[in-house]
């Protein structure tokens, strides 16, 4: 299974039980204690049974608590390299860092969210959606903050390889938007915790137009996932001193870089010309 085990664990915490969530909070915790001990020792721990840690770790996708260990250790491994690379055990930014501590903790969080990201990318689905993009007489995109950028940077992106595309902050001239769009439209939302009220309404209805609707998200289990018919997710953890969104937003570039080329790729030379035209226009403008 692809993925961050820890990142599954932590996104996994709302929907789990009690008893579950206690053995999510004592991995996330402390994570070496899974790849030391075994299943009943884990158990004893975390002050439940056998059947709650296998059920946990089945719950992740994982075949059960053998496979969740051995997932655990490379994401320890992981961890322990960036501890290496960047000189420190937490990434968690504090009001009292210096610059230094601050370059060095943003650069860690943001290298792990494209890697981890990277990790967890749904091959079939990347390409689902590029095949449905390429294709599309038009794509229109939903996102507020700092997803609203990340929309403007796709669809500009799609613009230089000559396809049509939309995008507006403004929520009535994009509820407006997704009402003319029609079979053959792709509408795509863009929320990290995947209950943006603005972002759902506006998928929502382009969904009762029959467009094809795709959500990016980083929670599985968000509203924006049930209006999806295809759901990509990044893989990224915001500091709690969270002045503005940082690790989520380089987590949605990176995923939709990915997109992007795909649907380069699978337009062919048609993107050829619109690339070379939309170049040379803005050629006198470069110093």
């Amino acid at each position: 299974m692809d993925g961050d085990a820890l990142a599954l664990v932590r996104a996994s915490l709302p929907r789990l039980s009690a008893a579950e969530a206690r053995v999510a909070e004592v991995i996330l915790g402390d994570p070496t204690l899974v790849v030391d001990l075994a299943i009943t020792d884990l158990a004893r721990v975390c002050r439940t049974s056998l059947s709650t840690v296998a059920r946990f770790a089945q719950s992740l996708g994982y075949s059960g608590y053998r496979e969740l260990r051995v997932e655990c250790a490379r994401a320890v491994t992981r961890a322990q390299a960036q501890q290496e690379r960047f000189g420190f055990d937490d990434a968690v930014i504090d009001l009292e860092d210096s610059a230094e501590a601050v370059v060095a903790k943003i650069a860690a969080q943001e290298v792990s969210a494209i890697e981890q990201t990277a990790l967890a990318v749904d091959f079939a689905g990347i390409d689902r959606v590029a095949s449905a993009v390429a294709a599309a007489r038009h794509t229109e995109l939903f996102g507020q903050g700092a997803s609203a950028l990340t929309a403007q940077d796709f669809r500009f992106k799609l613009a230089r390889i000559g396809c049509s595309a939309g995008q507006s902050s403004d929520p009535h001239v994009a509820f407006a938007s997704a009402a003319l769009l029609s079979p053959g439209a792709v509408a795509i939302g863009i929320s990290h915790s995947g209950e943006t009220s603005e972002t759902l309404r506006g998928l929502e209805i382009a969904r009762a137009t029959g467009a094809t609707t795709v959500a990016l998200t980083n929670a599985p289990e968000s509203s924006i996932t049930r209006l999806a018919d295809v759901v990509l997710y990044t893989r990224a953890r915001e500091s709690p001193l969270r002045i503005a969104a940082m690790s989520s937003r380089i987590a949605q570039l990176a995923l939709l870089d990915v997109l992007f080329v795909r649907v380069v790729q699978m337009r062919g030379g048609a993107s050829a010309e619109p690339l070379r035209l939309t170049r040379d226009a803005v050629a006198p403008k470069r110093s």
